[in-house]
């Protein structure tokens, strides 16, 4: 599922090129900040970190991992690709994805705009207001009930801008409303780990993600992290750009 409408651009020839500096294993930073990061936060680039730490090998993303923490993939059915990754616990669910940028500058800015203005054409409201990781939107989504009867999805995008690359979190269920309940998933946020390959992509294009080692070698399919059983709750799964708002269970 791609987040993003493409424009037309160029796809600029872009080759890997960061210096790595040293950073701890559980992601704190060592050397220069992460671009666009309050001070001291992530996520950080591959190049900002010399080893995985405690984090689950996602291809384009390494996500940190918590006691509790509960992983479920979503994969597109049509080109059966991991295009997602949904990341819950105690009621809170953080989806995550992460898309190719231009290095001459980041997008979160004018992918706020578009997402702010897709969920309000469609009957939902949204504020931009500065957050954890600097501005994000909180929106109020419609839904409907397992009775069919109207109801309203609270919702926190967030987004940070990395060198060539843009991460995009959801937070939903407690962690929308709840400052406490939003902090330890705010956590697996910032120390994740982008690895963006060296291959030219146009602005916006889908970095790939794969499934945990251990789930492929034990042939469990996308529904499984290493060691970490799905039980994932009701997750949103959002394309704004696209289509109306749409509350599905990631499968």
């Amino acid at each position: 599922m791609g987040l993003f409408r493409r424009k037309a651009s160029t796809k600029a020839t872009e080759s890997a090129a960061a210096d790595e500096t040293a950073a701890a294993p559980g992601g704190e930073p060592g050397g220069a900040e992460p671009t666009a990061a309050p001070a001291g936060r992530g996520p950080y680039d591959s190049s900002q970190v010399t080893a995985m730490g405690p984090r689950v090998d996602l291809g384009a993303v390494w996500l940190p991992v918590l006691p509790g923490l509960q992983l479920r993939m979503e994969v597109d059915k049509k080109s059966q690709k991991v295009t997602g990754v949904a990341a819950s616990l105690q009621g809170s669910v953080l989806q995550v994805q992460a898309f190719a940028a231009p290095k001459t500058g980041g997008i979160w800015d004018e992918v706020r705009e578009e997402i702010a203005a897709s969920l309000t054409k469609q009957g939902g409201t949204v504020d931009d207001v500065p957050g954890a990781f600097g501005r994000e939107l909180v929106a109020r989504i419609p839904a409907k009930t397992a009775e069919g009867k109207p109801a309203v999805r609270p919702a926190r995008f967030i987004g940070h801008d990395g060198p060539r690359w843009f991460l995009r979190g959801v937070l939903s269920g407690r962690a929308a409303v709840d400052t406490e309940a939003a902090k330890p998933l705010e956590s697996v946020f910032a120390n994740i780990v982008v690895v963006r390959d060296s291959n030219p992509r146009p602005p916006r294009d889908l970095l790939t993600l794969t499934l945990p080692r251990q789930a492929r070698k034990d042939g469990a399919g996308a529904d499984t992290t290493d060691g970490l059983p799905d039980t994932t709750p009701q997750a949103p799964s959002f394309d704004p750009l696209t289509r109306g708002p749409e509350i599905t269970e990631i499968r």
